[in-house]
C-alpha cells in the first residue's frame, strides 16, 4: 500500500508540473523528541531561504503529528515519541507518509519515514496459569493445546520459540500456521500414574529473537484424574462466515460443534475462545454449552477485514480439541469522502491566465477502493470560471477555466463536492472563498455621449452652469475619477478664460460674464481620468449656448439726429393722401422677441398747418422693454428755402443755415469726386480681371470662378438688411395721424425695422 501511494503521489506531482522530489528515511521507534530524522533541504536540494519564503508546511494523510519541519535549518525532527506498535500494530513495514508543500509558486514533495521496530515488548501470555485435568488413562501421544504467547513486536523481535519444563511426562510440539504463527501443543510422552503423582506443575516459556532476547512464562498445572480415554472431536476443523461491517451487536455468526464418545461427565463438552489476540474476545463471544459464536462488539472493515477465532472444546476429563472460525468482514458504504486542503490561494488578479492553480486538495474515502464504495468523484458548482483537474484518484487541483473580470464578480464562493459510488452514495463538500483583485482595465464612462447647456448672458463670474458625470467600473483608486478641461480656443481665446471644471465633482463654472451679442455658442471637451497606473481616460464634448437678455435699447439709424440742427422733411403743398413723408429706420442688437420693434407716434398737439414736430417712439418686445425716441420735423412747402424759413426764427439761425448750405455744397462736391474715383477704379479692376481671364484662357489652365461675398448680417452689428417691405395706410380723417407699422422681411440675431410716414388727409 505504501509503495502504491508513493507511485500515485509521484504521478500527481508530474501531472501538475510543480517541483517534484521524493526521499525516504528510516528511524527506530521510541526516539526522543527533537531527534534528527533527516536533512530535507540537503536531500531534496531545496535552499533554506526557499523553505522560509515558500511557507513550507507538512501534510500527513493520516493526520498523525509525529514529525515536524524546522524550516530555519531545513531539518525533519521527531515531534512526538513514536510507538510503532501503537502506530501500525502488526502491519509491516510501518511508515509515515508526509507531503511538504511550498507556495508562490506551489511545489510538492513526498517524504516517507519508515519506523523500524525495536525489541521493546516482552512476550506475554493472556493467562498466568493454565489448568488441565488429565486422566491417567491418557494414551501416549495425547495432545493438549497450550496458549500462544503474544508479542507486540514484529519480525525477529516477535516470539521465536517455546520451551516446557520439566519434560518428564510431556514434551512440546510446535506447528506452523499459514499466518506465520505457531500452534503450541503439549504431547504426553510417558503414561500418567495418579497414584504416583496426582499433580504436575510445568512452566511454559516463550522467547523472542531480539537482542537481548526477552521471554515470558506461564504455569501449567495438571491434575491427574481417573481414566478418560476419549477427547472431544469437532465436526469441522474450520468454520467460515461472512458478515457486513454494519452488523449489529448480538448477530449470530456461526455454531461450532464437538462430540465426546465418553459418557457421564467425561462426555460433557464445554466451549471457549482461546489462543487468539487480546481484542478478539471483546468483539466475539461463544456460548459455553451450545457453541454459538455471536458478535458483541463493532466491526470496521477499514481496520480489519479478517478475524480468526480459535475455539476450544473440553470435557470434564480435561481432554480438548480445537478448531478455527474464520470471520470475513465485507465493506459497506459507511464513510463519506474526506477532503483535505493541501494548499490554497486566497486571491488572484483578474488578469490571471486560464489554467492558474488556486487550490490543491487530497480526497480520501476509508471505504474499500476495490469496489464502488471507495470510488470518489469530485466536482464544483456550475456557472463559475473554475474547473477541477485530477491527476490520480486522490489528488485534485482547482484551476481557472476562463478569463476573470472583477467588475462582473469580485468574489467567488467555490463549493467543491465529492461523492462516492456507494448505495446510497455518501458525499462531502467544502466551500472556498476566492477574492478577485482589481486591475485598471476600465476607462471612465460619461453618462451621456455629449452635453448641451444653456446660460443667460450677463451672468455672474463663477456661476455653476451644470455638471458632467463619469463613472468607472474599477475599484478603489482605479475608480477615482478626476475631470480635466482639455486645451482649446474660442474665437482665438483659450477656453479656460470662459469656463472651468471642478476636478473632483465635474461642475462646470463660468469664468467670465458672457455677452450674447459677442458670442452665441461655443464648445469644448472635458476629459475624465481615473487614478490607476497607468491612468485610463475618456472625453466628452460640451456645448454651451448663450441665451439673450434684453440689455440693448433700439438704435435709430434714420433719420440721423444731430445736436442743435433742425432736420426737416418737406412735403409739397400739392401732395396727395398717401404721400411718403419719410422713413424711420431702427435696429436692436438683441435677439428674438427682445429685437421685435414696434413704432409709436405720439399724439401731435401742434395744429400748425405749415410745420409740425413729430415724436416717434421705438420699443422692443423684451421684459422689461427698452425704447428710443426720434423727432421728425415736417414742413409743407414747395421749396427748400421756405422750409428753412419756417424752421428759422432768428438772424443767428439764418447765418447758421447759410453755413449749412455751404457745407452741403462742399459735401456734394466731395461725394461727386469720390463717386467718379470709385467708378474709374471699378472699371480698371474689371479690365484687369478681363485681361487675366484671357491670359488664363489662352494658357489652358483650370479657371476657378470668383464669387464676391454677399453682404451679411455679421452677427447683429446693426447693418440694414437688403429688402424691406412696407405697408401704407390712408386715413379718412385729416385731423388724425394714424399709421400702420411695417414688419421686417426676415429676422436674424438682431432685429431691424423701419416705418414710413404718409400724408393722411381727407
Amino acid at each position: 500500500v505504501g509503495i502504491l501511494f508513493q507511485l500515485m503521489l509521484l504521478f500527481f506531482c508530474l501531472s501538475l508540473g510543480s517541483a517534484v522530489g521524493q526521499v525516504t528515511y528510516s528511524i527506530p521507534e521510541e526516539m526522543s523528541k527533537g531527534s534528527l530524522v533527516g536533512n530535507i533541504g540537503q536531500d531534496l536540494g531545496i535552499d533554506v531561504k526557499r523553505l522560509k519564503s515558500g511557507k513550507a508546511r507538512i501534510y500527513t494523510e493520516d493526520k498523525a503529528d509525529y514529525i515536524e519541519l524546522n524550516a530555519d535549518r531545513g531539518l525533519l525532527l521527531v515531534k512526538e515519541r513514536i510507538d510503532r506498535e501503537a502506530l501500525c500494530g502488526q502491519t509491516t513495514p510501518c511508515a509515515l507518509h508526509l507531503q511538504i508543500t511550498l507556495e508562490d509558486p506551489i511545489e510538492f514533495y513526498s517524504v516517507t519515514v519508515e519506523v523500524i521496530d525495536i525489541n521493546d515488548n516482552v512476550p506475554t501470555f493472556q493467562k498466568e496459569e493454565m489448568r488441565f485435568r488429565i486422566s491417567e488413562s491418557a494414551v501416549i501421544g495425547a495432545k493438549f493445546v497450550l496458549e500462544r504467547a503474544m508479542d507486540l513486536d514484529v519480525g525477529i523481535n516477535a516470539v521465536q520459540g517455546y520451551s516446557l519444563k520439566p519434560t518428564d511426562n510431556f514434551i512440546l510440539k510446535l506447528h506452523n500456521q499459514q499466518d506465520g504463527s505457531k500452534n503450541v501443543e503439549m504431547v504426553l510422552q510417558k503414561p500418567l500414574d495418579r497414584e504416583a503423582q496426582n499433580h504436575i506443575s510445568l512452566t511454559l516459556t516463550a522467547t523472542d529473537g531480539g537482542e537481548p532476547k526477552l521471554s515470558g512464562a506461564m504455569r501449567v498445572d495438571i491434575s491427574v484424574l481417573d481414566a478418560n480415554d476419549n477427547a472431544p472431536v469437532f465436526t469441522k476443523k474450520m468454520y467460515k462466515v461472512t458478515v457486513p461491517e454494519t452488523a449489529p451487536k448480538g448477530t449470530i455468526l456461526s455454531t461450532v460443534s464437538a462430540t465426546d464418545a465418553d459418557e457421564g461427565s467425561y462426555g460433557n463438552v464445554l466451549y471457549s475462545i482461546a489462543n487468539t489476540l487480546d481484542y478478539v474476545p471483546s468483539i466475539f463471544q461463544i456460548s459455553k454449552e451450545n457453541g454459538v459464536v455471536a458478535l458483541t462488539g463493532s466491526l470496521d472493515y477499514e481496520k480489519a477485514q479478517l478475524y480468526e477465532i480459535h475455539v476450544q472444546a473440553s470435557d470434564d476429563g480435561g481432554l480438548t480439541d480445537s478448531c478455527k472460525v474464520i470471520v470475513e468482514v465485507t465493506d459497506t458504504n459507511d464513510n463519506p469522502p474526506s477532503i483535505n486542503i493541501m494548499s490554497k490561494t486566497n486571491s488572484v488578479t483578474e488578469t490571471s491566465k486560464p489554467g492558474t492553480v488556486v487550490t490543491i486538495f487530497n480526497v480520501q474515502d476509508p471505504d474499500s477502493g476495490e469496489n464502488e464504495n471507495g470510488i470518489v468523484h469530485c466536482y464544483v458548482n456550475d456557472n463559475i470560471p473554475f474547473v477541477l483537474k485530477s491527476s490520480t484518484n486522490n489528488f485534485y487541483s482547482l484551476v481557472t477555466d476562463n478569463e476573470l473580470d472583477r467588475e462582473r464578480a469580485s468574489e467567488y464562493n467555490i463549493t467543491v463536492s465529492c461523492s462516492d459510488e456507494g448505495v446510497p452514495s455518501l458525499s462531502s463538500s467544502v466551500t472556498l472563498t476566492l477574492q478577485i483583485s482589481d486591475v485598471n482595465d476600465n476607462a471612465p464612462v460619461f453618462d451621456r455621449s455629449s452635453y448641451e447647456a444653456y446660460i443667460v448672458e450677463n451672468n455672474t463670474p463663477g456661476l455653476s452652469i451644470f455638471t458632467v458625470k463619469a463613472t468607472d467600473a474599477d475599484w478603489n483608486q482605479n475608480a477615482r475619477v478626476s475631470y480635466i478641461l482639455e486645451d482649446s480656443s474660442v474665437n482665438g481665446v483659450p477656453v479656460s478664460s470662459y469656463v472651468s471644471v471642478s476636478a473632483d465633482s465635474g461642475v462646470i463654472h463660468a469664468v467670465r460674464s458672457l455677452d450674447y451679442e459677442q458670442i452665441k455658442y461655443f464648445q469644448f471637451r472635458v476629459k475624465a481620468q481615473d487614478g490607476g497606473s497607468p491612468p485610463l481616460s475618456s472625453n466628452v464634448t460640451v456645448k454651451i449656448r448663450i441665451q439673450d437678455q434684453n440689455d440693448n435699447p433700439p438704435q435709430i439709424l434714420y433719420p440721423v439726429q444731430t445736436g442743435g440742427s433742425v432736420v426737416a422733411e418737406m412735403v409739397p403743398r400739392s401732395a396727395d393722401v398717401g404721400y411718403l413723408v419719410t422713413k424711420v429706420v431702427a435696429v436692436d442688437v438683441d435677439s428674438g422677441q427682445n429685437a421685435w420693434l414696434s413704432y409709436k407716434l405720439q399724439k401731435v398737439t401742434d395744429k400748425d398747418a405749415v410745420k409740425q414736430r413729430l415724436t416717434v417712439i421705438v420699443e422692443d418686445n423684451g421684459q422689461p422693454s427698452r425704447s428710443a425716441t426720434v423727432i421728425v420735423n415736417v414742413a409743407v412747402a414747395d421749396s427748400f428755402p421756405e422750409v428753412l424759413s419756417e424752421f428759422t426764427d432768428s438772424p443767428h439761425d439764418k447765418e447758421y443755415n447759410d453755413t449749412l448750405t455751404f457745407y452741403l455744397v462742399l459735401a456734394l462736391a466731395v461725394v461727386s469726386f469720390l463717386f467718379i474715383t470709385c467708378l474709374v477704379g471699378i472699371i480698371s479692376v474689371k479690365i484687369y480681371r478681363w485681361r487675366q481671364s484671357r491670359i488664363l484662357y489662352h494658357s489652358k489652365l483650370p479657371v476657378i470662378p470668383y464669387y464676391p461675398p454677399r453682404y451679411s448680417d455679421t452677427l447683429g452689428t446693426g447693418t440694414l438688411q437688403h429688402v424691406y417691405n412696407y405697408e401704407v395706410c390712408r386715413t379718412t380723417d385729416s385731423r388724425k395721424s394714424d399709421c400702420k407699422f411695417g414688419t421686417a422681411a426676415s429676422q436674424n440675431s438682431s432685429f431691424k425695422s423701419s416705418t414710413a410716414f404718409v400724408i393722411s388727409t381727407q
